[in-house]
């Protein structure tokens, strides 16, 4: 009988430390929480410190990644305790759950018992990674320490967003050691070139438009001049001549150094290049420098220094940046409908900077459900008429490798618009006022019944000089394949 006994209390002892070794789901999500606060507590005190040390920028990313993907997976979980809560007479699905490429938002596809387990598991990893990236970081604070403080205004992230190029900070600090370093005097007959290779809308004009608009480069460089790759390929090199398009002058200033940035959509011919470099190394000052941008990666060749690749920034990453772009200030918990409905278009941004841009001013300006539906109504849209067209390889639509098809939110008609395959970028100054030029919004869900060929306002830069973007559109008939559909 003692045997039984104690057996018995052994059991339930057993089962008690079980239990309370198991925590809910909502006391993991307030740990989440929690460990969240802290994480971000370093990562607001890094961002406000200048950090060289590319060792410890690493570390600052591996900070970040982690921060995003612990806010995306409260957001995830958020919506669907909404969904759950709504889902009474109806059934609630939002589309980040059919996405294979993270185990948060697959956990729609379970059920029961296996769906609890899988919310169970990724919570603990979730938990497990940040918790083990906290107790890591007593050296990195050590050192943070020791890295002079910024001079900035207090700040909220929605308005730092506009200041600082999201999630480049090791490239940024890469591309600013490049510009600012001097010349040896053994090197003074050479050109420094720099090659940025990276997919269509991966950011590569933004990140240089961030760095020149950097005092200490601005300073550094009497004039700062932008080539396009087709006036390279179409014309002649004397066209450094004519002083290309002029970001930034600075007379007296810069010992004539000329910083020259060349934007390729591909390729540039290898004699183009010779004599390009030829031409410029004779023209211009020493310590200029030059940078080369490309989807290609053969213009590795070019540079004098290691390349910087870009990719495009992991879900987590660019779903945090959307959604501070989109929201600001506005709480996204108070928000958990909107939240879903902006998590759906964020995927199929792919990404997509600009697409971020465009998207988060419309949503901004119309906080409303229905408004937001129509939005992620013509997104879809348009990738699957234009899939229906180009098949699967049509995965991003601001990537204009083919014309764009899309209806109008309000309209259904035999008639679409179709964004062609390339869009201009204009100066305030130069551009004249154009009466067949309309808002996005206004072709999207406005009353504005163009005609014809004409030119659309998508958005204008915050960074000077503050360039328009603008799309090339026209109206058609619907291809057979759409009119179908």
């Amino acid at each position: 009988m003692g045997e039984l006994v104690s057996r018995s209390i052994s059991l339930l002892v057993d089962r008690y430390r079980k239990q309370k070794a198991a925590p809910t789901e909502e006391e993991s999500l307030r740990s989440l929480q929690r460990l969240l606060l802290r994480l971000c507590v370093v990562v607001e005190e890094a961002d406000c410190r200048l950090i060289t040390n590319q060792t410890m920028l690493h570390q600052l990313s591996i900070l970040k990644k982690e921060v995003y993907r612990g806010y995306y997976t409260l957001d995830v979980f958020s919506c669907q305790a909404h969904g759950e809560d709504r889902k009474k007479g109806q059934e609630i699905k939002y589309s980040f759950a059919k996405s294979e490429f993270n185990p948060a938002k697959r956990l729609c596809f379970c059920s029961g018992s296996n769906k609890g387990a899988a919310k169970a598991v990724l919570l603990e990893q979730v938990l497990g990674s940040i918790r083990d990236t906290i107790e890591d970081l007593s050296e990195f604070v050590m050192f943070l320490c020791t890295c002079p403080r910024l001079h900035r205004q207090p700040y909220t992230m929605h308005l730092l967003l506009n200041k600082c190029m999201f999630g480049r900070q090791m490239e940024m600090e890469h591309i600013m050691n490049f510009l600012l370093q001097e010349e040896s005097a053994s090197g003074a007959e050479d050109l420094a070139v720099l090659p940025i290779i990276g997919p269509g809308k991966v950011g590569k004009s933004t990140l240089i438009e961030h760095a020149c608009d950097d005092e200490r480069v601005r300073s550094h460089f009497s004039q700062i001049l932008c080539f396009k790759g087709d006036d390279l390929n179409n014309g002649s090199v004397e066209i450094l001549r004519d002083g290309g398009r002029s970001k930034h002058q600075n007379h007296g200033m810069g010992g004539g150094r000329t910083l020259i940035i060349i934007e390729l959509f591909l390729d540039i011919k290898d004699s183009v290049w010779k004599r390009l470099y030829s031409d410029a190394r004779s023209r211009i000052g020493s310590g200029s420098k030059i940078i080369i941008t490309s989807r290609s990666d053969k213009i590795a060749s070019f540079g004098t220094t290691q390349p910087i690749r870009l990719q495009f920034l992991t879900q987590e990453a660019y779903w945090y940046f959307f959604k501070v772009r989109t929201f600001g200030s506005t709480s996204t918990e108070d928000n958990p409908k909107l939240t879903a409905i902006a998590m759906d278009i964020a995927r199929l941004m792919n990404g997509c900077f600009m697409g971020a841009a465009i998207f988060s001013g419309l949503l901004k300006a119309n906080f409303s459900t229905r408004f937001w539906s129509m939005a992620l109504a013509i997104l879809r849209n348009i990738k699957r008429q234009n899939i229906l067209l180009y098949g699967e390889r049509f995965d991003d639509a601001w990537d204009f490798e083919e014309p764009v098809y899309l209806r109008r939110a309000n309209k259904t008609s035999s008639e679409c618009f179709v964004i062609f395959a390339e869009y201009q970028i204009c100066s305030p100054e130069t551009e004249p006022e154009d009466p067949k030029m309309v808002s996005l919004h206004d072709l999207y869900f406005g009353s504005v019944r163009p005609q014809g060929n004409f030119k659309v306002h998508a958005w204008t830069s915050h960074l000077p000089p503050h360039y328009n973007y603008m799309f090339r559109c026209g109206i058609k008939e619907l291809p057979e394949e759409l009119s179908s559909s």
